[in-house]
């Protein structure tokens, strides 16, 4: 088993070396790829997004040359045989449920050894299982979506390493191997949200995810240094067995430290700002970070080593107040958006969220249930998406309408997509957020329930509620109404590849909630699921009855005042310009401004005047010998005369 784990994070990374290695050398061999220049972008940073026939037909051509393609078969072919060892490791532990941990290596230290092992239990298996599934529709889905990009072969390499990266995350038996494979993932994201650098917005959106989640993974490995040593060892069964017994202070510091990490990989507040930015980036990148790879290994540490937290009850208060404000201020911001992917953006923080919530609460099956079903409706729906950008040209929602016409794939399952966001039974996500809300509701009952429990429970009913308004409002203005694009685009279905996968994951969204009804904790119970019901049908109806009085105008106006906050997110990114980025610009500026005036003046003014000393030193080296004679003679007289008028 250990060896099959194995298996499934090398696949990934050998093709991620070869696809770096002789990716675009085998594509001129093979003859399938002949690229000039990226497709023209219709909005800053989308990629190769524009719905002009040329790239139609560049997208077709990449369908029919699939085999031929060399950087796509070195892309798809590990991670789908990585998908398949996935499924035999997630039957067997299912069919005998139990850990198993291999050591591959020990490294001494002096101090604390490190231990670069694997850890498969049910947990990891079910997680790595989801992983591979997106990370495969990801990369056949880019085959057409990317099938203009000149750097194609460099962008497939840097998912594989993204996906390699994760799913070491996902196995690893040791903290300090799992830090490995969570830096790696941020230094990908860099490489994939700037993936088309040369635009500005792309540029900056990869240094903003890169520099926020490093401020949060300073925290992250300070809180594993503090663990591994109260432990003894940086082993996760060794951490979880002595968490119990380590001093309150130092268990409920460590947990606090890595919660700083947590949040910036998994984009809750206050280090959330990055990933809306992040939207710049290509759609199926967006579809990969969002269901399967960064922002779901914050969620993913936190269940892996609950026990800490469980043993630092304060940790998990905090988790639950900064999951409230993420999931309910996101939720709303998603509520004013007008890019497609930014709603999306934003409704994967308030989602994430509702994990921390669920783990927050002690719902940690719950929690992690509603991480698998997230990442099946989520890459559906970011994909979906980018259907609908390639065939509108556009990401805004106002350049949209009426597409269910001329896209009836797109629509049917960006719908299933939606329902299962919302929670509408009987999708996924109306079963994985029923099991949450439900141990919200216990925990908030209980005698001994905290203000933090109650917080939880009513930011999840009324979350549910908004999510259902912003969820209705994106289906009604793409899909509905009267076409807006005023005939800039000709409405057709995206490429089979692109729609092909979209339906493939419709039918995890639809279905894989069922596969939860064989524990009673994750069926749905009837007093939380008819209150959810009851809030899904007032927000979403809401959001109908304003779109239905004008269906040509967004809903959102109904927002009023309040719009312009919500649509700036609470305008927290210019907090941190006033609050930080000016000051340490100003500061930036004072550094430079000593430096030219004051340091570069010493250093400058000491080789000046270095420079004159040395020519008036080199006065009497002027290399003729008369000059030294005389010099010498002259020396010699004064030297004689002294002695005769002194002695």
């Amino acid at each position: 088993m250990i060896g099959l784990a194995s298996a499934v994070v090398l696949l990934p990374f050998v093709a991620a070396f070869a696809g770096m290695l002789l990716g675009p050398r085998l594509s001129s061999l093979l003859g399938a790829r002949t690229t000039t220049a990226p497709a023209p972008d219709p909005v800053p940073g989308g990629g190769p997004e524009a719905g002009a026939e040329a790239w139609q037909g560049a997208a077709t051509e990449a369908e029919r040359s699939f085999l031929k393609n060399g950087p796509a078969i070195i892309a798809c072919v590990p991670i789908a045989v990585s998908t398949v060892l996935a499924a035999i490791i997630g039957l067997t532990v299912w069919g005998d449920p139990g850990d198993r941990t291999g050591v591959l290596t020990r490294v001494a230290t002096g101090t604390v050894p490190i231990e670069l092992g694997l850890q498969i239990d049910g947990l990891s298996a079910v997680v790595a299982f989801m992983v591979c599934c997106v990370a495969l529709a990801v990369q056949v889905y880019s085959v057409a979506y990317m099938s203009k990009d000149p750097r194609y072969s460099s962008y497939a390499a840097f998912i594989s390493l993204f996906t390699a990266a994760m799913l070491l995350v996902v196995f690893a038996g040791d903290l300090l191997l799992l830090y490995v494979g969570w830096e790696v993932m941020g230094v990908c994201s860099y490489f994939l949200i700037g993936h088309h650098w040369e635009e500005r917005a792309n540029s900056r959106a990869a240094v903003k995810a890169f520099l926020v989640t490093r401020l949060g993974d300073v925290g992250f490995l300070f809180g594993i240094f503090v663990l591994g040593i109260g432990a003894g060892s940086f082993s996760i069964e060794r951490v979880l067995d002595e968490a119990p017994s380590m001093p309150h202070a130092t268990v409920t510091a460590a947990a606090l430290l890595l919660l700083a990490g947590v949040a910036g990989k998994s984009a809750q507040f206050p280090l959330h700002t990055w990933l809306p930015d992040a939207m710049a980036g290509p759609t199926p990148i967006s579809a990969l970070i969002h269901a399967a790879t960064m922002v779901a290994a914050g969620v993913y540490v936190v269940a892996r080593v609950y026990g800490v937290f469980v043993a630092a009850p304060a940790a998990l208060t905090v988790l639950g107040v900064l999951a409230v404000i993420s999931m309910l201020g996101s939720a709303l911001a998603a509520l004013a958006q007008d890019d497609i992917k930014r709603v999306l953006a934003y409704s994967t923080v308030s989602q994430l969220a509702v994990m921390a919530g669920g783990l927050a609460v002690g719902a940690k099956n719950g929690a992690i249930f509603h991480l698998l079903t997230h990442g099946a409706f989520k890459a559906l729906l970011f994909l979906a998406a980018g259907c609908v950008i390639v065939v509108t040209g556009s990401n805004m929602l106002r350049d949209y309408g009426g597409l269910r016409q001329g896209m009836p794939i797109t629509f049917w399952t960006m719908t299933v997509g939606l329902a299962a966001l919302v929670g509408v039974p009987p999708t996924s996500g109306w079963f994985s957020k029923d099991a949450v809300i439900e141990a919200a509701q216990h925990a908030a009952t209980r005698g001994d329930a905290s203000a933090a429990d109650w917080l939880v429970y009513v930011g999840l009913l009324v979350t549910v509620a908004v999510t259902a308004a912003y969820a209705t409002r994106l289906w009604l203005m793409t899909f509905f109404g009267e076409n807006r694009g005023q005939g800039a685009y000709e409405l057709k279905e995206a490429p089979m590849l692109m729609a092909g996968t979209v339906t493939v994951l419709a039918v995890p969204s639809a279905l894989v909630g069922f596969f939860g009804a064989g524990e009673a904790e994750l069926r749905p119970h009837v007093g939380s699921a008819v209150l959810a019901l009851l809030l899904v049908i007032a927000g979403a109806g809401a959001a109908f009855l304003v779109w239905n009085r004008d269906p040509a105008l967004d809903p959102a106006r109904a927002l009023g005042p309040a719009r312009p906050v919500f649509l700036r997110a609470f305008y927290v990114d210019e907090v941190y310009d006033a609050v930080i980025v000016r000051p340490v610009r100003a500061l930036a500026r004072y550094v430079i401004t000593f430096d030219d005036r004051g340091i570069d003046t010493a250093v400058v003014g000491t080789a000046r005047g270095a420079r004159r000393l040395s020519e008036l030193a080199r006065l009497p080296q002027n290399g003729n010998p008369q000059a030294y004679l005389t010099g010498v003679l002259a020396g010699t007289v004064v030297i004689v005369a002294g002695v005769v008028i002194f002695l």
